[in-house]
């Protein structure tokens, strides 16, 4: 790939997190953020590389069986994982153009986040179509349905209220070094140099430091989910439903203390 490629890519993922447009400094902060050798590699995979895409598969696809496995354990998840592969690989073209499912990633997660994700949501949606296959219910079942339905507010809300619940108790458990690293960056949005300034560790300490605690508090959360009676199908459509819209949850409310 050319500097001049990927330079068009960074471009395009700030004109996407910024469409309004940004200041230099805003733009200098969001691109320390993205995870650049991620973004590359899905790039180089969207323009057709071939040794990038068998870089691809060697790296993540044990990862993604081993989220499909996590999913539904009765391995009902890693067909929608290998369907995936056609997505991202790009078999159909529109305007003479390839499609690839990675012209979506912008680098702001880690790709084997946005990986699981994506997966997550296709299981979902997988799981939506079948549903809408099934027979209608018959004229003693109608009324139940509808009383079921009635009583169950919408998913949305319901997972949005659990992810801020599940979230609160997670990040409350934090060592205190912990939290104020992730108020830096996610509340204040302050660079990785800056923010290792601040606490004096390496820049790259800082990133590994957050990356851990990431995964701690995703850990603790689902846990926290399947103690409330979810399924892992609903743990990972809670997760994939408040990721493509988080509603009025904010990380800058759950941890005041630290943003002041």
């Amino acid at each position: 790939m050319t500097p001049d490629r990927f330079a068009a890519e960074l471009e395009s993922s700030l004109s996407h997190a910024f469409p309004d447009g940004t200041t230099p400094a805003s733009a200098e902060r969001y691109f320390s953020s993205l995870h650049l050798e991620d973004l590359a590699l899905a790039t180089a995979c969207a323009d057709g590389h071939e040794a990038a895409w068998e870089h691809f598969i060697r790296a993540h696809r044990p990862g993604l069986y081993r989220a499909a496995d996590a999913i539904d354990r009765t391995g009902g998840a890693r067909e929608a994982a290998d369907g995936l592969y056609a997505e991202l690989f790009g078999l159909t073209e529109r305007d003479g153009e390839r499609r690839s499912l990675f012209r979506y990633f912008h680098g702001r997660s880690s790709l084997g986040t946005w990986l699981r994700a994506v997966l997550s949501q296709r299981y979902v949606d997988g799981l939506r179509r079948a549903r809408r296959l099934e027979p209608l219910p018959t004229d003693e079942e109608a009324e139940a349905v509808r009383s079921e339905q009635n009583a169950s507010p919408p998913e949305q809300a319901r997972f949005v209220d659990a992810i801020q619940h599940a979230l609160t108790a997670a990040v409350a458990r934090l060592e205190p070094r912990d939290r104020l690293r992730l108020a830096c960056y996610y509340a204040q949005n302050l660079t990785l140099a800056q923010i290792g300034r601040t606490l004096r560790e390496h820049e790259a300490t800082t990133s590994r430091n957050l990356a851990r605690t990431r995964r701690a508090i995703r850990e603790d959360v689902e846990q926290q989910l399947r103690h409330t009676g979810m399924s892992e199908a609903e743990v990972a459509e809670c997760f994939a439903t408040v990721s493509a819209d988080a509603g009025p949850l904010d990380l800058k409310e759950i941890l005041p203390e630290e943003r002041r």
